[in-house]
Formats: C-alpha cells, sequence, structure tokens
C-alpha cells in the first residue's frame, strides 16, 4: 500500500491554512519500504510543507522529476540542500530553454539550470526504461495513440534564435507496481493523460491500475481558467478514462477547474481532486 501526499499544489485543504500554496506541483509518495519525492514544486515552499506534514525530507530515498518546466523542479536545488543523498532523476534530452507564448504575452518557463552544478553526482538523466528500486519504473518512451492537450500549443523550446513547438522530449513517466496493482504518476502529462494510461497497460497487461496521480494538462490558458480545446474534448477524454481498468484518480494543478468540473461529471467518484496537504492510503 502506498502512502501519496501532496507537498504543494495551486491550492489546499480548507482546514490546513498554515500550508502553504504555489503554481507548481510535488508529491510525497512511501511505498514498498521507499520513500519518493516526485516533482519539487517552484521554490523550498514544499520543503516548508513536509515539515508541517511530519514528513523528513532527508528521509527520501530518490527524486523523480517528470518534466523541465520551472513548476516542476526548480524546488531539487531546495532538496539537494536538505537531502544529502538521494539520487534526483531527470529525462535525458537536448539542452534548452522552455517559452509559454500566447497573444503576444511570452514567458521564459525553463528551470534553473545552475542545479546541475550543485551536486553534479546526484543526477541521473534517464533515456530508457529504467527499474530504479525493485518495481519503481521511468518510463521515457510515451504512447502516441491518443490527441495531446490542446494547451501545449502555447509551449515551446527555444534554442538560439529557433523557436520551435515543445514536443516534451523531457517528459516522463513514473510507475510504481505493487503487489495488488499499478500507481501511475503523471506530473504535467503533456503527452497526454490518455497516452500515458494507454503505455502503462501495454507495459503491463492486464494489470489493476489502483491510480493515475498528477495533472492532466486540460488548462488553456492558465490565468483565465480556460480548457484546453472543447467541453466534448474534455467528455471524450473522461469517457475514455472510463474504459481503462482505472480504480481512481487524483489530480489537480493544470488540470484546470473547469476541466475538472467536466470531467467530473464523467468520472463520478472515481476522480478526486488533489490538494496541497491532502494525504491518501492507495
Amino acid at each position: 500500500m502506498m502512502q501519496l501526499t501532496a507537498l504543494v499544489e495551486n491550492t489546499r485543504l480548507d482546514n490546513r491554512a498554515d500550508l502553504t500554496v504555489e503554481r507548481g506541483l510535488s508529491f510525497h509518495a512511501a511505498t514498498m519500504g521507499k520513500q519518493l519525492l516526485f516533482d519539487a514544486g517552484n521554490s523550498q515552499v514544499f520543503c516548508d510543507n513536509a515539515e508541517l506534514l511530519n514528513i523528513n525530507i532527508q528521509d527520501i530515498d530518490a527524486a523523480v522529476i517528470s518534466h523541465r518546466h520551472h513548476d516542476h523542479c526548480n524546488g531539487v536545488t531546495h532538496f539537494l540542500a536538505r537531502n544529502s543523498e538521494a539520487p534526483v532523476y531527470f529525462r535525458d534530452c537536448e539542452d534548452t530553454e522552455y517559452i509559454f507564448k500566447a497573444f503576444g504575452f511570452r514567458s521564459n518557463v525553463s528551470f534553473n539550470k545552475n542545479m546541475f552544478s550543485q551536486s553534479p553526482q546526484r543526477f541521473k538523466f534517464i533515456n530508457t526504461f529504467t527499474e530504479i528500486y525493485p518495481d519503481i519504473f521511468i518510463v521515457t518512451e510515451i504512447s502516441n495513440k491518443y490527441p495531446r492537450p490542446e494547451g501545449n500549443k502555447y509551449l515551446f523550446t527555444k534554442k538560439g534564435d529557433d523557436c520551435d513547438s515543445d514536443t516534451f522530449e523531457h517528459e516522463l513517466l513514473l510507475i510504481v507496481k505493487e503487489h495488488d496493482g499499478l500507481i501511475i504518476f503523471t506530473g504535467c502529462a503533456h503527452s497526454g493523460v490518455l497516452n500515458m494510461v494507454e503505455t502503462t497497460v501495454q507495459l503491463f497487461p492486464n494489470m489493476r491500475i489502483k491510480a493515475v496521480v498528477g495533472g492532466f494538462h486540460l488548462v488553456g490558458l492558465p490565468l483565465f481558467n480556460s480548457i484546453g480545446g472543447s467541453k466534448e474534448d474534455i467528455v471524450s477524454i473522461g469517457e475514455a478514462l472510463l474504459s481503462y481498468p482505472i480504480d481512481k484518480l487524483y489530480t489537480g494543478h493544470c488540470t484546470g477547474l473547469k476541466a475538472y468540473a467536466i470531467l467530473k461529471g464523467v468520472l463520478g467518484d472515481r476522480l478526486e481532486y488533489f490538494p496541497t496537504g491532502r494525504s491518501v492510503s492507495i
């Protein structure tokens, strides 16, 4: 059984005003004798919240970073300062800048690359299916069976003067295989939550999926909480998720509140919001 806790997310539990929120994501997962950090938010907030949630950062065995946007990995520099041994896993990829562009607005969403020189021996760059601990897997090849999120159209990579649509070669998928089923960690699911689930089913056929955890990037423009695509697109995603053997989906962050409400109408009790401070046994 996994004990899953949201260390930081865009929102928090109503009864935990002591916890800080930010536009970022970080989970703590205790499973099969290991403690994992999945994503590290945008700052030291996840560390501060972990202390308030009685989670010791020093005890974490490994950190896995879903992709190279600042709101998922800038907190790594604080993790390195508070944990002296755990490796930090990234997907191996080309060095580039990451840009958000929409309607004349432009923002650099890259992470702080100086962290790689902070403790270089701690970083592990993965470019293939890797079992980092028994039954804990990092996946780098993700299915393209389904369309990717519409919100990706605002995201780009930049090398020199060239700016290209982000293909998310920097994104990975974390799968934990417990004795009674699988837990999938999506990060932002820029590759598409359905593609991540499909990848998992291909790798582990006929296995129960106990939970899918993370953002689904169904938001369009975060500032306006718009939907990426149409309502019908979101409904179709929900209906497709129903066709897979998934017990629960715990989401938030970049899914967007409007898209979440639409998905909730399709998935019902299978879908739950997972704000800062929430902890569940899976």
